[in-house]
This record gives C-alpha cells, structure tokens and sequence, in this order.
C-alpha cells in the first residue's frame, strides 16, 4: 500500500499511441460524489420542489425498487425541472468554481498522480458517472481543462435537463470502446462497481480501499491488485 503508483509503460500494446491510464473521479480525485452534491443543492435552493418532491414519493419508492441508478435519475429531473440548457452550464460553473475552492473537496495525492502521469506523456481519461459538462467544469477550475473526460449525459427537454446516458458500471467499458479503447495500463477507483473497467487495465489500483474490499477486487479480477491510501 502506497501514495504514489507509477504505472509501466510498456505494460501491453493498446490502440493509442500513448500508455492510456484510467481514472475515476468519485473518491479518486474528489470527495464524495459532485453531481449528487450539484442536485441537492438544487433541491435545497428551489423550496417549490419540496411539495413536489413529497406528490412524487410513491414514483420514488418505485423506481428505487428498480434499481439505485433510476431512482438518482428521477430525483435529478426533479432537481433541475425548469432548468433548461444556457442556466445548466452557468449553474455546473459556479458549482465547480465553489467545490475546487473548498481544498478539503479535492484529493491531493489522486491529482498528483494524475499531474504525474500527463507529465510522464500517458493518455489520461477521467471516467465517471458524473455529468460531463460539470467534470469538464471541475477540471477547468483545478487548471487541468486538457484532461479527456469520458462521463455521463443529460440533455435539454421539455421540462429541464434529463439523463440521456448514464456512465456507470460495464457502460464505462462500451464508452471507452467507442472512443477506441479496450486497455489500459493502470486503472484507479474507489467503487467495487468499476470490475468492469479494471478488467481493461494491466495494474488496478484500489483508492483508500479496505482490506475486504480490496479481496473481493482481487476474487472478481483474479489477480492481485495494488491498494493506496490517498488524502
């Protein structure tokens, strides 16, 4: 267990020209998840939401039975319901503009390593469940806006934004397989929900993972994996 890895970078011949590292950013590079943070503080500033928020809770209940993923689509339609295109984008840059100044938001080490890895000339692809103009916004505020995200889409409607394409679990992999990808030298990631994506790198690398979490990583690859702790 480490601060630093370092990946090889002539661990296998991939489809770029360049090493390709693969980053989460949900507890790899941030603390905690910024688009659920972004849609609560939405909710919290329209309190017309709230009744609605109540009407809808039978919906709710559904959708969560269904499945976890749904039931954050639902609430974020709720939580941007007349928010349509031009106030999104302005509302994902002020956000970030306030999460990157708050330097506890932002791990030290896991941008370190990311600064470290463009610095060596590895391709580095940011893949997260977040929403990708407000990832994009993140890292134009922490002065990093060359970094490629791969992410997750919402689109304008009728009524307000709505996810389009969520970007979790095997949908990382058919993402970055469209963009070309099926290797990678090392992946990091915090979420047990990234198999998926580990599976495509020669080195995975457990961020501030537990020792069960990290077997069960291990049982699921078949492979050791590396585990860091970062702060």
């Amino acid at each position: 267990m480490g601060g630093l890895v370092i990946p090889d970078a002539a661990g296998g011949e991939g489809v770029s020209a360049r090493p390709v590292v693969l980053f989460g950013l949900d507890d790899v590079l941030l603390y905690g998840e910024p688009m659920q943070a972004f849609l609560r503080a939405r909710l919290r500033a329209g309190s017309w939401r709230w009744p609605l928020l109540l009407v809808c809770l039978p919906w709710l209940a559904v959708r969560a039975l269904m499945s976890r993923a749904r039931l954050r689509a639902t609430l974020g339609r709720l939580a941007l319901l007349g928010v349509h295109e031009v106030r999104y984008q302005q509302l994902v840059e002020d956000f970030a503009a306030a999460l990157v100044r708050r330097s506890r938001s932002c791990s030290r080490d896991g941008l370190r390593a990311l600064r470290h890895c463009m610095a060596e000339g590895q391709r580095v692809l940011v893949v997260t469940g977040c929403e990708q103009r407000l990832t994009q916004a993140i890292f134009r505020e922490l002065g990093l806006a060359e970094v490629e995200v791969l992410a997750s889409s919402w689109r304008d409607g009728w009524s307000g934004m709505r996810q389009a394409q969520a970007n979790h679990g095997s949908e990382k992999v058919r993402l970055l397989a469209r963009h070309g990808l099926q290797d990678c030298v090392a992946a990091y990631s915090a979420s047990l929900l990234d198999v998926p994506m580990w599976r495509l790198a020669a080195q995975a690398v457990l961020v501030n993972g537990t020792p069960g979490q990290c077997r069960k990583l291990e049982q699921a690859l078949g492979h050791a994996v590396t585990r860091v702790a970062w702060y």
